[in-house]
């Protein structure tokens, strides 16, 4: 049996505050824009936003699963880091350079680049 992910969402209290912060970070607007499920597509992966207090989901924001978003370089790194709140400073752990912040909603979001 073959296994493919080619999604997630992540809970958000506020839609638009939430799209406004991804449309930012990845530098691209929202593919399918809802009050209740929001899409971005970056390069075939699906990243939802998932409005769940409008569907009465209970949700507990924080660090039990991180969505890791890669990007080319250490300077870019820092770069979209710029102005978010840290959770794990930058550090270079094997071959990457790793870093945690908090997103628009209190998720966090790991992003990495090769170390080079």
């Amino acid at each position: 049996m073959e296994f493919h992910i080619k999604s997630l969402y992540l809970c958000v209290k506020n839609m638009e505050r939430a799209i406004k912060f991804y449309e930012e970070l990845f530098e691209r607007k929202v593919t399918e824009k809802d009050d209740i499920y929001s899409v971005f597509d970056v390069n075939g992966f699906r990243l939802g936003l998932f409005a769940f207090e409008k569907t009465d989901e209970p949700h507990t924001f924080g660090s039990n699963c991180l969505p890791s978003i890669s990007v080319e370089s250490l300077e870019c790194l820092k770069e979209k880091l710029n102005g978010k709140e840290i959770c794990f400073p930058i550090t270079k752990i094997g071959s990457n350079w790793v870093a945690e912040f908090a997103d628009s909603e209190g998720n966090h979001i790991e992003m990495t680049a090769l170390a080079k």
